[in-house]
């Protein structure tokens, strides 16, 4: 029964860790986490700059797991390259060692647990209040708490008395046969965890209670590394290959440091003491901590200027996509342990609406091609083409809409849902405008095959016309995505009372020529063309509505 009881109250007070570690990040990832992921996204620069955003990333979010599932995410998107994510990377792995440092505080005599009710008391407070920023920082401050509450509980679950740590201590004695066990047992417990800070907290919480050695200890430690690739690894299953290639070289920047470090084991382990303040004689916390700290660095610092050769490495041991445009769209929901990152999938999200956005642009092209060249070569170059495209939009808007819906079941704030919301009805203003293209294509390869006659000034009438449309839809474009200012939306409101205009126009005119005694075929068919474009600038405008609210 004494066994029993020791591992429920171990079982518990890691439960207590875990949900504590996560309740932070997540308020961590609310208040800030949107704006970081963005800013993320958008990275350039060269391989310090990417280091330095994914090691200041991680330490604030408290996640190298959350940082890597993002830049997976992001180079499956296109938002970031293959060569950009590399440096973000081995950034995180930096970044994560903060967590072993806020850990190896609980060890102090100071007792910073004493603080963890007080400071779960304030987060409970903040919580209360309105504003969602306030309860996000108190989200994040009530999981600070219970994290050390946490560690406090799991440090004291652990049996001081020797002979009820036989079996470890048995371990142990091994030799390396006991570093390779504990190395071994450091991966499984990881990535069942999915977390090597809390397998820190246990790791570092075993060490003070002199359950195991300073040996033992930094081989779970070691083992703990690659296991925390597992993230990683779920992520890329399923997307693009520079996806897979960025979570290859995750995995492979952890693997080259721990089997280095495992083959240097005892001068590493020496190296790790001198640093440490206070050497043999150091808190053996701080030394667990010092060991992490000391393993992403040198680790980064032998492989950052290899960047190049490790990007080639894994486009030789992953496969290039195949070049053929695919037949039909695909935006898939996948659900890794990084759902709590709901800023990563709305970012991709925007960028498959921007590709929308693209298809569209392409096909309303094809109305100006059509206009200024009308001739079989029209039919022959563009009908077929512009089918495709229209079908391949009708997929992308069933896609993105389903990925939007799945995105309203994560853990999201009301201003991230409001946002979903708005996304779904740009969605459908562009599959309506994809619609508003291809009929008009219809309309030109119609007057094309039944040689209809028009009045060369009445084509060049048309052409300011149809230029006005296409100016709104390329601000469309460069706007996608974006929150427009009132400026913004006046110039877009001015473009539609010139789009309406002309319509009026040029409708006024081809009634003018009916009545006159022209072909009623060939003005019905105009005037259902100037109708469609008419119908385009509409879709621009409402998207425009939706862009001041985003």
């Amino acid at each position: 029964m004494a066994v029993v009881k020791v591992l429920l109250q171990f079982l518990g007070a890691l439960a207590f860790l875990l949900y504590g570690m996560k309740l932070m990040s997540d308020g961590v990832q609310k208040s800030t986490g949107e704006k970081l992921q963005r800013a993320l996204s958008v990275m350039t620069g060269n391989r310090v700059v990417a280091l330095i955003t994914g090691m200041i990333v991680t330490m604030i979010i408290q996640s190298s797991g959350a940082t890597t599932v993002m830049v997976v995410t992001f180079v499956n998107a296109g938002l970031l390259t293959l060569v950009q994510s590399v440096g973000v990377i081995f950034g995180a792995n930096i970044g994560t060692t903060i967590t072993a440092w806020i850990v190896s505080l609980s060890t102090f005599d100071f007792k910073i647990a004493a603080f963890a009710i007080p400071i779960f008391g304030l987060g409970y407070v903040f919580t209360l209040a309105k504003k969602s920023t306030y309860r996000n920082i108190g989200e994040a401050l009530m999981g600070f708490g219970m994290l050390f509450i946490g560690l406090d509980w799991l440090q004291k679950a652990i049996p001081t008395d020797p002979a009820k740590m036989m079996w470890l201590t048995n371990i142990q004695g091994w030799g390396p046969v006991s570093i390779l066990i504990g190395f071994i047992i450091g991966i499984l417990i990881t990535a069942a965890l999915h977390s090597s800070s809390a397998f820190s907290g246990i790791v570092i919480s075993l060490a003070f209670n002199n359950a195991i050695s300073w040996e033992f200890a930094a081989a779970l430690t070691l083992g703990s590394n690659i296991g925390s690739t597992i993230d990683a690894i779920l992520a890329a299953i399923g997307q693009s290959a520079d996806a897979k290639r960025s979570a290859l070289i995750h995995v492979m920047f952890n693997v080259f440091g721990t089997v280095i470090a495992l083959i240097f084991f005892e001068p590493f382990l020496n190296l790790v003491t001198m640093l440490t303040p206070g050497h043999e004689n150091s808190n053996i916390a701080v030394r667990i901590s010092m060991l992490h700290t000391v393993f992403k660095t040198l680790s980064t610092v032998v492989l950052l200027p290899l960047q190049t050769p490790i990007v080639k490495l894994s486009k030789l041991l992953i496969r290039d996509d195949s070049d053929s445009i695919p037949n039909t769209y695909k935006l898939e929901f996948v659900e890794t342990i990084g759902k709590e990152n709901s800023a990563a999938y709305i970012i991709r999200a925007e960028k498959a609406i921007a590709d929308m956005t693209d298809v569209v642009t392409g096909m309303f092209d094809r109305i100006q091609i059509g206009l200024t060249s009308r001739d079989q070569s029209f039919i022959d170059n563009h009908g077929d083409e512009s089918e495709k495209e229209e079908g391949y939009v009708d997929q992308m808007h069933e896609q993105i809409t389903h990925f939007l819906v799945k995105c309203e079941s994560l853990h999201i704030t009301e201003q991230q849902r409001a946002h979903i919301s708005l996304m779904i009805q740009i969605v459908e203003e562009l599959e309506n405008m994809s619609d508003n293209c291809y009929a008009t294509i219809m309309l030109i390869s119609k007057s094309i095959s039944k040689n209809m006659k028009f009045a060369q000034d009445d084509m060049d009438r048309m052409i300011p016309y149809v230029e006005l449309a296409r100016q709104f839809l390329q601000f469309i474009r460069i706007n996608i995505n974006k929150k427009l200012n009132e400026d913004k939306l006046s110039m877009a409101a001015e473009l539609e009372d010139q789009i309406d205009l002309f319509r009026k126009n040029l409708k006024k005119l081809a009634r003018k020529r009916l009545e006159s005694g022209a072909d009623v075929k060939s003005e019905l068919l105009y005037i259902d063309l100037v109708r469609q474009i008419e119908k385009i600038g509409d879709n621009c405008f409402s998207i425009s509505e939706c862009l001041t609210s985003v």
